[in-house]
């Protein structure tokens, strides 16, 4: 039954990372883009703490831990260079 749930969630997943890559590529605006970025990361967040679950090991949820810190200071770096041009004062 968990494995049922799994693969469901997994499908969601993947499916809504590629509609926020087709976001990512055609947004109208610059802050389109930087928001299906966060949305891919977030994405790529949960797809990463569900392979865990499936194989069972904690290894994943550590690399996810990493991965949402990276993800978040990234999408804040390219938001401050969007607005300023620059990222460090």
């Amino acid at each position: 039954m968990i494995d049922t749930a799994l693969f469901i969630a997994i499908g969601a997943l993947g499916l809504a990372q590629i509609l926020a890559m087709i976001r990512l590529v055609i947004g109208p605006h610059t802050g389109d883009r930087i928001l299906a970025l966060d949305t891919m990361v977030i994405n790529a967040i949960g797809l990463i703490i569900l392979l865990g679950l499936y194989l069972g090991t904690q290894i994943y949820f550590e690399s996810a831990l990493i991965f949402a810190m990276l993800g978040f200071v990234s999408t804040v770096a390219l938001a401050r260079f969007v607005l300023r041009g620059d990222i460090i004062e």
